[in-house]
């Protein structure tokens, strides 16, 4: 059919623990870069013997500025998460073979650190979520949680898209300055 538009939609959203330390490079323009890579395990029984089985998803996830200095200080190897954002391919030349590679990895726009902070991070009352806003501050306005309930802080800050003042995570010619 000729004319009919599609909706485009490209969202993702991921629970699971991280494989290895993140770690953070700075592109040529100073744009601090976070890659990690989580698993995500999917547990089924098996219909043939009847044994529950765990299916698990190795998912690389890059986040971009402030977010990705924050995931830096707060996330470690096993450390749960909740990404939101979006599928993104790249082409990349392995240096191995010198052939063209692509991979398809997160782009995320928000991590939720699902585990508690570290000793020398909790100074949050723990009624009170941690959020801080792109710039580093505490947003205001961040609703308490439930008495009894410990809230889980997130990277993003107030819990909508990160988006960079230049008008996404990341400009193109960032991405191509970072080889890993």
């Amino acid at each position: 059919m000729i004319g009919v538009r599609l909706l485009e939609q490209n969202q993702i959203f991921l629970v699971g623990r991280l494989t290895h330390d993140p770690e953070v490079r700075y592109t040529q323009k100073g744009s601090a870069m976070c890659r990690f890579s989580i698993a995500v395990n999917r547990r089924y029984k098996d219909s043939a013997t009847g044994e529950w089985k765990d299916d698990t998803s190795f998912i690389p996830v890059v986040v971009w500025r402030e977010v990705a200095e924050r995931c830096k200080e707060k996330l470690s190897k096993g450390s749960p998460v909740h990404v939101e954002g979006r599928l993104k391919s790249r082409e990349y030349d392995d240096p191995k073979t010198g052939s063209k590679r692509t991979i398809l990895e997160v782009e995320a726009r928000r991590v939720q650190f699902l585990a508690l902070a570290k000793p020398a991070d909790a100074q949050a009352p723990a009624d009170r979520p941690e959020t801080a806003a792109p710039s580093g501050k505490k947003a205001a306005g961040a609703p308490a949680a439930p008495s009894g309930e410990r809230s889980t802080p997130s990277a993003s800050g107030d819990g909508g898209p990160l988006a960079a003042e230049d008008g996404g995570p990341a400009a193109a010619d960032d991405m191509e300055e970072v080889p890993f």
